[in-house]
Order: C-alpha cells, then structure tokens, then sequence
C-alpha cells in the first residue's frame, strides 16, 4: 500500500507540473480542467493496470455555476478572461463572508473557480430540453414533498429525498448546500461510487456482464461499466419512476451514459447523459468537476436520526384538516393554507 502511495503521489507531482504548463499554453478563455486534457497520458494506474480515479472528491467548487446558462452567454460553454476575474472575485467575497459567519452551514463553499458558463453543457446553448408532453403532467403533478405544498396524507407523499431514502444517481453528486462529497473505490473488475448526503453507494462491475432483467426496478438504477482508454463509462439502465431530475420525476425508461476521467492531480472530470424520451423532447448532458479532498472524509449522514420534518407536516396537516372543518361549520370557506412559502423543487 505505501508503495502504491509514493507511486501516485510521484505521477500526481508529475501531472501537476504537465498540467500547470499546459494551462499556460492554453487560449485566453479555456476551462483549465479541459486545457489539462494532454495531461491525462500520464494519469497513475493501478497495480492490476487501469486509470486509478479513486479517492474522496468534492464537487463544492460547483456550486456558484448555474445548472442551466443564463442568456447572455448565448452558446459559450466558458467565461471570458474578465467573466472569469468577476467570478473569482465573487467566489472570494463568499469565502471570506463564510469565514466570519456563525452557525450551521458555515464554509460550505468550494475552494476553486471554474470557467464553466453552466453545467448543462449539451445542447450547445445550456439548457435543458423541452420537457414532452407527458413530462409537463409530471412536472405539475409533482407537488408533494417538503418543497411543495401538499396536500400531505401519509409518508409516500413525501419524496425519497424527504424520507432519507435517495437523492438518485443524478442528483447525489450535488452540488447542493452541504454533504458534496464522495468516495471512488477500485478493484480489479469493479469500481464502487459512495455519496456522502444520504450514503448510496453504487457497486459498478466492469466485467462485460448484460444489464439484470427489465422487470427488476432500482432506484440507483442498473450500472454496468467498461474503460474507454482512461475514461471510465458507466452506462444505467432499469430505473424506477420514484426518482428526480432537476426537479423533474423522470420515466421507468430513463438511460444514463456517465464518463469519469482524470484532467490533473487534484481533477476528475464527471459528464453524465440523460437519456430518457418519455419525458425530454432530446437527451441532455451535464459536466461536473470532481475536486481531490485527500485531507477530509465523508462525515455520517444520520438523516432518520433528527428528521423530524415528515412528522411535523403531518402533524401540521392533520391539524389544518380540523381547522378546515371548524371554519366551516362557523360558514367560513377557505383554501387549505401551504406548508410554506414556494421555494422551488428540491432536487434528488
């Protein structure tokens, strides 16, 4: 194991400095991860021969660019050299003001700055497709969950996120507000990925095996991977309908296509396609950076444990129910009062 250590830790010095000269040769306006790309021929391997990726990884640093491109960016997937420095000033203004913040949630903010003008990066302009027609009644039927406004009668009007249950295979890299790590584990035949919010871990063999039979439903889906060169793709099939998508539910027939390369000694580049007909009108594909955070570790997600929200809006609702009852007997009508102030969709 130590000899592995220093054989990495060798290759990664090596692959920082070909990163760095590359990044200076790099056009006015390029995203340093892809300006890295001539740096991936000396990625480490592991001792059985394949990319090693493994490692505990962040994708904090994603969370001041937007999932979708504002207009003004048009089809340019990076910022220009004076978005970028306005980016960077912003990011640091945020750093410095979680610094001197008290309570919970302090400093959960990314360390880097990433060019990206949007994480949808496909189709060129950075927004996610048309949702079809069948899509549109999931959309506006989906108003359930601590995001929405009820009516709540039993815990399956919450969503899997709600109930600790999953955040979906999208969804789990984040970037959310906390909990944006995750753990890569490799073996010969197999890679696992393991999130911190919600602790899902997908076990990932690389054998060639076929998918399980349709009939057999998983909320993570089925993942069945191979190395392309040094990039690992994971292609998912077999998915329920319980899961969402940018705030979306998507169809028992959603496929997902996801690549993981190494770019530098510190980056993982983390692609995905969504795939799914029944509810976009095309497939779309979103980029992350998966950021090294050798020095930290995954902290335990005891979500049942304090998850005192299902029980409060039920209790909340069951009391508006008899409120709703004693009005009305007073001849008073009146629309069932919302759990809360919109807030938009939580993601899974």
């Amino acid at each position: 194991m130590a000899r592995r250590l220093l054989a990495t830790a060798s290759l990664g010095a090596f692959l920082a400095l070909t990163s760095f000269e590359t990044m200076l040769a790099a056009p006015q306006g390029a995203e340093p991860a892809q300006a890295a790309a001539a740096a991936a021929a000396a990625v480490p391997r592991t001792p059985w021969g394949d990319p090693d990726i493994a490692g505990m990884y962040t994708t904090d640093d994603m969370r001041g660019i937007p999932r979708e491109r504002p207009d003004e960016f048009g089809t340019r997937r990076f910022l220009t050299d004076a978005e970028y420095q306005a980016r960077v000033k912003r990011d640091a203004e945020s750093r410095a003001r979680e610094d001197g913040r008290v309570g919970a949630f302090r400093n959960d903010v990314g360390t880097r700055t990433f060019r990206q003008t949007s994480l949808v990066i496909d189709p060129p302009n950075g927004r996610i497709p048309a949702l079809t027609a069948e899509g549109e009644r999931r959309r506006a039927a989906r108003t359930r969950g601590s995001f929405g406004d009820g009516p709540f009668h039993t815990f399956e009007d919450f969503t899997l996120y709600d109930r600790c249950i999953t955040r979906g295979a999208v969804g789990s890299f984040g970037p959310a507000i906390y909990g944006n790590g995750s753990t890569i584990v490799q073996g010969p035949g197999w890679v696992a990925l393991s999130y911190e919010m919600v602790h899902d871990t997908r076990i990932i063999p690389l054998d060639g095996r076929p998918h399980i039979a349709s009939r057999t439903r998983q909320y993570m889906g089925d993942a069945r991977g191979r190395w392309e060169g040094d990039t690992l793709v994971v292609e998912s099939a077999n998915f329920t309908n319980k899961t969402a998508i940018a705030g979306v539910q998507h169809s028992e027939d959603l496929k997902l296509t996801e690549r993981i390369r190494r770019v530098d000694a510190e980056t993982l580049e983390y692609q995905v396609t969504v795939n799914d007909p029944r509810t976009y009108v095309a497939p779309w594909t979103m980029v992350l950076n998966l950021i090294a955070a050798p020095d930290k570790g995954m902290l335990p997600y005891e979500c049942h444990e304090g998850n005192l929200g299902l029980r409060n809006i039920l209790s909340a609702e069951r009391a508006e129910d008899r409120s709703l009852e004693e009005d009305l007997k007073k001849g008073i009508v009146r629309p069932r009062k919302p759990v809360q102030q919109p807030t938009g969709e939580a993601e899974q």
